[in-house]
């Protein structure tokens, strides 16, 4: 199971993070392909690398350009965000984000979650440093996030109500939601002479408050990267995120893919109503949003008329968003809900190369060796079809080229 985990030796910001990813090997110019499909006014992304106090990393900026900003409030970016074409995985995943900062915003203005406006946090950059942050996960399979302790600074930050103390109302209060652990320094020197240091921004704790478990993993690093914030202070202002894949306690490869006590819920509903056509999308949308599975068994409800039932696995944080789905997709007035653990063999997904171009696979692996490789069937198809070659001898190339006779 590929996990990161965040390095916030120097607190964190959303450009930090996503600057840290694109240094341990996110492409740019992908990002920059996930993020033309938010409509959300003129902009570029700059990211440089920068050596400071003897670490060389990634700076990225987001340059906003001339143009005008619609009121900056959590209707707005449902807007932006959920009219986009993005995947809905994606999508759910960034307005969560958004809907965590509009909650706690809220509480501390004393007005409602639709009315609050986000100042600050509605700018165009952090528009990219959310929704970058959850395109980033996906295109580099990352599964699982994890944070260390963070340090927060100390001083005072301008903003758009006034002077307020360091960390800023809004970023303590997303810390607390989630318990985040917290640790003092390194800017007592700063503070002495009267200079301030915002470490953790809002964006960066909403991030870390919605992804992130604060806990050191047991894992094998196979990347890493840094992620430098704007200002410079007598240390390296930066972060830095490890790659890798997770190990359990005993020093082997994770065997349990999902959340601590590897459990996995299952939500199912009865329809008598939908055609096969919605079905066929109501799935379609289901898998794109973070369904693991999605089934359908012929049931008869009362009155012996036949009907569907449709079966989602899913992972615990992603249920709400697909009961949701259901809820909104189908003519069903209610979704079952049932936690399950269960037990998962080692799986990786390796890129491999055959005849006519690479294709992913996803191996499973027992006791450290490869007793099955499940090319992805995509792929495939794409590659015989541009060569004019059966699909089923591009399949088996590629088991052969990932080690499974």
């Amino acid at each position: 199971m590929r996990i990161a985990y965040f390095d916030c030796f120097s607190g964190a910001s959303g450009d930090m993070l996503l600057g840290s990813l694109l240094d341990a090997g996110l492409d740019l110019k992908d990002l920059e392909a996930d993020l033309s499909r938010l409509e959300m006014g003129p902009y570029r992304l700059v990211a440089h690398q920068v050596t400071r106090h003897g670490l060389t990393g990634t700076h990225l900026r987001v340059l906003e350009g001339a143009g005008n900003w619609p009121a900056r409030n959590l209707p707005v970016i449902e807007r932006i965000v959920g009219g986009s074409d993005l995947p809905d995985r994606v999508k759910n995943r960034s307005l969560s984000v958004f809907r965590r900062i509009a909650r706690v915003e809220a509480a501390i203005h004393g007005t409602t979650v639709e009315e609050v406006h986000f100042h600050e946090i509605g700018a165009v950059d952090t528009l990219v440093d959310v929704v970058g942050f959850a395109c980033a996960l996906e295109r580099l399979g990352i599964e699982r996030v994890y944070s260390s302790p963070l340090r927060l600074g100390g001083g005072t930050v301008q903003t758009e109500h006034g002077l307020l103390p360091v960390p800023a109302p809004a970023t303590l209060a997303l810390l607390a939601e989630v318990g985040a652990p917290t640790v003092p320094g390194p800017v007592e020197t700063l503070l002495e002479t009267g200079q301030s240091a915002e470490l953790v921004t809002p964006t960066g704790a909403a991030l870390l408050a919605e992804f992130a478990a604060f806990a050191r993993p047991a894992m094998t690093v196979t990347a890493a990267g840094y992620g430098f914030g704007t200002k410079e202070f007598d240390w390296a202002n930066a972060l830095r995120v490890w790659l890798g894949e997770a190990l359990s306690a005993a020093g082997h490869p994770e065997r349990v893919e999902e959340a601590e006590g590897a459990q996995i819920v299952q939500l199912a509903c009865n329809v008598d109503d939908a055609t096969g056509e919605t079905l066929g999308y109501v799935m379609d949308r289901l898998l794109k949003a973070g369904a693991l599975d999605v089934w359908f068994t012929p049931i008869q409800m009362k009155k012996n008329r036949p009907a569907t039932q449709v079966s989602v696995l899913a992972r615990p944080e992603d249920a709400d968003a697909l009961a949701s789905l259901l809820l909104r997709e189908t003519p069903t007035l209610g979704v079952r809900r049932q936690a399950f653990p269960r037990y998962c063999a080692e799986r990786q997904m390796q890129k491999v190369e055959t005849p006519w171009g690479s294709v992913r696979v996803k191996v499973k692996i027992l006791e450290g060796k490869i007793v099955a490789a499940s090319p992805e069937y995509d792929d495939c198809a794409r590659l015989a079809a541009e060569a004019g070659v059966p699909l089923a001898e591009v399949m088996e190339a590629a088991r052969q080229a990932a080690g499974q006779d």
